[in-house]
């Protein structure tokens, strides 16, 4: 049986509970796709995306969506051994890429930035919605699970002082009729990681200049301090990461001090006396 096969039975069968049945259901649960939907699947390389990549292709031969996909990559400047084992494992993968060439990391290397990783982030989010604009696409799919966004609800709490997170469908401010959407978010990074490790997949793990030339110390990262916290916190309650998720479905507006929407806000006192 060829390695692409073997790979794809496996999120069916081995990981169905794990994987499958959750990438499914946010799919359902949040209507990420419809009929003659045309996404945009993006792959850093890292296991994630690559994961997303072949969950779409299953959604696709086996589901009742009918819908069409594309798969890019978005060289941001990697060094040949990193570009070379992306596209080694679309190959084995049997995912039929289009990889498009940027000069992101040369940009940001050499532009002084306290938040080098902000700009990068935001530099290739624009590349990737103008990509979706090229090929037609209206909807661009990225691999952001369960523990990204949980992270991500922390790290606005504990360094943003808002309450927000990483939503599973959202519209484009600057692209009209582009939605980004997240499918895997209810997938754990553990059942990715145990999924990697089950097909002997060899993923790039982090590409970036900065942390190559120890520009960046990531331990000092706030998001792995936030994986660290809930690591901790699940010792005391298992449940804590589902939680957190569950607490964003159910914000309870009377108990609150304000809410901003659409840019307005909002204080429990200006209908206090009503």
């Amino acid at each position: 049986m060829d390695k692409y096969l073997e790979v794809e039975r496996s999120i069916i069968k081995k990981f169905r509970k794990e994987i499958w049945s959750k990438f499914t259901r946010a799919i359902r649960d949040y209507n990420l796709i419809s009929d003659g939907d045309k996404i945009m699947v993006c792959i850093s390389g890292g296991k994630d995306s690559f994961l997303l990549a072949k969950c779409m292709q299953e959604i696709k031969k086996y589901g009742k969506i009918d819908f069409d996909l594309k798969f890019v990559v978005m060289n941001p400047g990697y060094k040949e051994e990193n570009e070379n084992l992306i596209k080694s494992n679309a190959k084995l993968l049997n995912i039929p890429i289009e990889m498009f060439e940027t000069d992101i990391f040369d940009v940001v290397y050499n532009v002084p930035s306290k938040a080098p990783c902000y700009l990068c982030a935001r530099m290739r989010r624009g590349h990737l919605y103008n990509k979706a604009q090229e090929l037609g696409c209206n909807k661009i799919a990225l691999g952001h699970h369960f523990d990204d966004v949980i992270e991500t609800t922390l790290l606005s709490l504990f360094y943003g002082a808002e309450i927000k997170t990483m939503m599973p469908k959202l519209h484009s401010d600057n692209f009209e009729g582009i939605d980004l959407i997240r499918p895997m978010c209810y997938v754990k990074e553990k059942d990715i990681i145990a999924w990697k490790n089950y097909n002997d997949l060899k993923f790039l793990n982090c590409a970036c200049k900065f942390t190559a030339e120890s520009q960046i110390d990531e331990s000092l990262s706030k998001r792995k301090e936030m994986k660290r916290l809930i690591e901790d916190l699940r010792k005391v309650n298992p449940e804590i990461d589902h939680n957190i998720y569950k607490a964003l479905e159910n914000v309870n507006l009377n108990c609150v001090l304000g809410f901003r929407k659409d840019g307005e806000y909002k204080s429990f006192l200006d209908d206090y006396d009503k």
